[in-house]
């Protein structure tokens, strides 16, 4: 592109690779914003959804004017050029994940003779959050189980071999089980189960 030319770029992308174009860009003159967004093709086209961004604070005020008028919330993520890829990357992984543990509770409800729209009316009155779940992660203190880290591999045995018992395999609580065994065998098996997540604090 030209010399003062914009270019906005909303993919999802490595943090490495944000950094090199930004790099890169930057030396041609190019005015280069990396704007990753969570929105469908219906958001764009009413603009609403959401739409990260992060950097050089002059670019992104120049940016902001012209790229709010694209989505429903545009949130600025402060001066490290990277933090949206960041924040993009971390987001679709937990949407992954969320769809991951969706799938297996159906495997599992379907493994218990459970049809999946009455499974889903689990979350009518059970709807543990995001926010609280990963407040609990950051507070929660040796010493204070909700719910020991043995009991949940209890609980995760159980749920294996019901499905097991119906020739159904489980795509993610194997890989939790997994790391549960290796954070018990290092004396946390009395903790709360959120110790899981402690070597990442």
């Amino acid at each position: 592109p030209a010399a003062g030319t914009w270019v906005f770029d909303h993919s999802t992308t490595s943090t490495a690779g944000v950094r090199a174009r930004t790099e890169r860009f930057r030396a041609a003159g190019t005015l280069y914003q990396h704007a990753p967004v969570f929105m469908g093709p219906q958001n764009a086209a009413d603009s609403t959804g959401l739409m990260y961004i992060s950097g050089d604070r002059e670019t992104v005020e120049r940016a902001k004017p012209l790229l709010a008028p694209m989505t429903g919330k545009l949130v600025d993520l402060g001066e490290r050029v990277d933090l949206a890829a960041a924040f993009k990357l971390m987001g679709n992984l937990y949407l992954m994940a969320l769809t991951a543990g969706c799938a297996d509770m159906l495997a599992l409800a379907k493994s218990m003779n459970v049809p999946a729209a009455e499974a889903a009316t689990l979350f009518d009155n059970f709807s543990p959050g995001p926010a609280a779940r990963i407040k609990r992660i950051m507070d929660t203190k040796p010493g204070e189980p909700s719910w020991e880290l043995a009991m949940a591999r209890k609980d995760a045995r159980l749920m294996d071999a019901e499905a097991a018992a119906a020739n159904i395999a489980l795509t993610i609580i194997p890989a939790i089980a997994a790391r549960m065994d290796e954070v018990i065998a290092r004396g946390h098996a009395h903790d709360d189960w959120t110790v899981i997540a402690k070597d990442f604090l």
